[in-house]
């Protein structure tokens, strides 16, 4: 992070630059423990020399010491990020073949391409060689459909030539037998008839008279049996026929809509490979600039050249709208809750700086690992405004203004000490060093906020554990007592 806008200060040396912290959007505990560390070196550093200061010699005899006069001014809380140019609005090119394919030719990335130009070539000899085994399925198939189809066409007419034809024959044949049974009957009772007139008379014997009757018995049975014939055709027989004949006509129903849809499927899958033969030729739908997406951070090669395996709708290549371009940048999670949409930003390109604003951040981290240093960042959108010199791909640094702060008191981060009981410095008097409490505020890399301890014109010492054992000594006492405690 970085000050645009220092406060004034006195002619006196700054701070070097080693002395300066890094990122200062910490809590002051967080700022305690880093300041500790450092003051743990410089004491260490400093432990020597101070054993050949004579005894007599107190904090407050300064000497040569780098000051700063406390001033009001501006102070502009940023971030600076490295990011890269893309756009908002891209038409995504994607793979519309299933499974793997092979890339056989690219357009380079950059590329400006007009309606019909060649964009990908993808390998054929797997989809030529489905389409010839697809084809040949696709007519067995459609064989068996065909045969199917007869079997329930003379299923579904087995049913009228039944009943028109077979049960009517055989109705009519029983009922012809049944005509001339009863015929007979007649006939055998007429003639049992006379031969027992006659036998009244003497003309015939008892014999004659029996074997007549047991004709009629017999003719009787008859027509009985051809009665019984007749039922039995037109309460079982009919529909035991019908029964037999209908389920035919179902099976074959059912027979005819498998094949039909095993000859669709297969009829299907060999349009669908011929028409991913054309997919495999990969065209400009309009004019503008052509470009391969960017490649995982963990990769060594780009997703999309020749000899690369592509999968479906994995994305081959992009056309980016350059009138909305942006840049993505990663926010550290240390500072992530101070970002929010809305907020202003500076965009300086290799030649020139643009000004823009802060769209979205996102809800949860982009993956960490070795790739990234095992640093969690929060990626960041920053809306840019139109022009046409942009173009994806470039490299960009961006700048945040997290905060303005107008009219404070500002101190250097240099100046300042913080422990566990808080921020303190050291005010230069006639006297020497004073020692003041202080009530920190937002900072930047070099200053801090001061909201209460200091008044404009008063003076500060610099790095004051180099100078002043009081700030030694408070700094390294509770180092000290944690030790022994352990």
């Amino acid at each position: 992070m970085s000050t645009d806008v220092l406060p004034e200060t006195q002619s006196h040396p700054q701070p070097p630059r080693g002395q300066q912290r890094g990122d200062r959007q910490d809590s002051p505990q967080g700022r305690w423990w880093k300041r500790g560390l450092v003051a743990i070196g410089v004491v260490a550093v400093l432990a020597p020399a101070a054993a050949l200061i004579p005894g007599d010699r107190s904090s407050r005899d300064l000497g040569p010491v780098l000051t700063h006069t406390i001033t009001r001014g501006d102070l502009i809380v940023t971030v600076t990020e490295q990011g890269t140019l893309e756009s908002s609005d891209n038409t995504e090119i994607k793979n519309k073949v299933r499974g793997d394919s092979t890339v056989i030719w690219v357009v380079e990335s950059g590329t400006e391409v007009e309606p019909g130009d060649e964009l990908v070539r993808l390998d054929t000899l797997a989809l030529e060689d489905a389409i010839a085994e697809r084809t040949k399925y696709a007519h067995l198939t459609r064989s068996g459909a065909e045969r199917a189809r007869a079997t329930w066409e003379s299923a579904k007419l087995a049913i009228p030539e039944y009943l028109e034809g077979t049960y009517r024959t055989q109705l009519m044949e029983l009922e012809k037998s049944l005509v001339i049974a009863e015929s007979g009957l007649v006939t055998a009772q007429n003639m049992l008839d006379h031969d027992k007139m006659m036998a009244e008379r003497g003309y015939t014997s008892e014999l004659q008279v029996q074997q007549k009757t047991f004709a009629v018995m017999r003719a009787s049975l008859n027509v009985k049996a051809r009665k019984t014939e007749i039922g039995v055709l037109k309460d079982y027989t009919k529909r035991m026929d019908m029964a037999t004949l209908t389920g035919n006509l179902k099976a074959a129903e059912a027979r005819l809509a498998a094949e039909e849809e095993r000859s669709k499927q297969d009829a299907e899958r060999r349009d669908l490979a011929k028409q991913e033969l054309e997919y495999c030729v990969v065209k400009a739908e309009r004019s503008g600039l052509v470009i391969h997406p960017s490649a995982a951070e963990w990769k060594g090669a780009p997703e999309i050249e020749e000899g690369a395996t592509v999968h479906m709708d994995q994305v081959m290549l992009l056309m980016p709208d350059l009138s909305k371009m942006q840049v993505k940048v990663g926010i550290h999670e240390s500072i992530v809750d101070r970002i929010r949409p809305g907020l202003a930003a500076k965009i300086t390109l290799p030649d020139e700086t643009l000004d823009g604003e802060v769209t979205s951040v996102a809800p949860i981290t982009r993956p960490a690992g070795w790739w990234t240093g095992n640093v969690v960042k929060y990626d960041t959108i920053v809306k840019l405004p139109s022009a046409e010199r942009l173009k994806p791909g470039m490299s960009a640094e961006v700048e945040v203004i997290m905060a303005r702060h107008e009219d404070v008191l500002t101190i250097p981060v240099a100046a300042v000490v913080e422990t566990a009981e808080g921020g303190f410095c050291w005010i230069k008097t006639a006297d020497g060093a004073q020692r003041r409490s202080l009530g920190l505020g937002d900072s930047d890399d070099q200053f801090i906020v001061v909201k209460t301890g200091l008044e404009e014109g008063e003076e500060v010492v610099l790095d004051p554990l180099a100078s002043i054992e009081e700030a030694q000594t408070l700094v390294l006492e509770p180092l000290e007592k944690t030790m022994q405690e352990k």
